[in-house]
C-alpha cells in the first residue's frame, strides 16, 4: 500500500515536479503535491495547508533554497525541508552541508528517495 505524502514543492520547472511526482509513485509513496515558485504562494501555502515536506530547488528566479528554509522557520512549523539541484557550485555545496541541510542532485532517484525517506523518519 502506497504511504500517504503531502509535499510542498518550491519549483519553477514543471518538467523537473513530473519528474519529483514520478520518483515518488515509483518509491511507493501516495504524494499529493503542490507546487509553489514564488516566496510568497511558499508563505501562503505554508499558512494554509499542512504539509509533511517541502522539497525545494536550489535557485529560484528572486530566491534560493536558504530563504524556502527561512519561510519555512518564520511558519513556525517544523517542516523537514530537502534540497535538490541539477548543479551545486563547490561553494554552494560548503554552505549546504555545513547548515547540515539535506540535499540531492536532481535526476539520482535513489539519492532523492534516500534523503526523503530519512526527512520523513526525522533523521539528520
Amino acid at each position: 500500500m502506497p504511504k500517504p505524502l503531502r509535499v510542498l514543492l518550491v519549483e519553477d520547472s514543471e518538467r523537473d515536479a513530473a519528474l519529483l511526482k514520478l520518483y515518488l509513485r515509483r518509491g511507493g509513496y501516495d504524494a499529493q503535491v503542490q507546487r509553489v515558485d514564488t516566496r510568497g504562494d511558499l508563505e501562503a501555502q505554508l499558512r494554509a495547508g499542512t504539509w509533511d515536506l517541502v522539497v525545494s530547488d536550489f535557485n529560484l528566479p528572486g530566491f534560493d533554497a536558504f530563504a524556502t528554509m527561512q519561510a519555512v522557520k518564520e511558519s513556525g512549523r517544523e517542516i523537514p525541508v530537502v534540497v535538490l539541484s541539477g548543479d551545486f557550485s563547490p561553494a554552494a555545496l560548503e554552505e549546504i552541508r555545513a547548515a547540515g541541510i539535506r540535499y540531492a542532485y536532481k535526476g539520482d532517484m535513489s539519492a532523492i528517495m534516500a534523503i526523503i525517506e530519512d526527512a520523513t523518519r526525522g533523521d539528520a
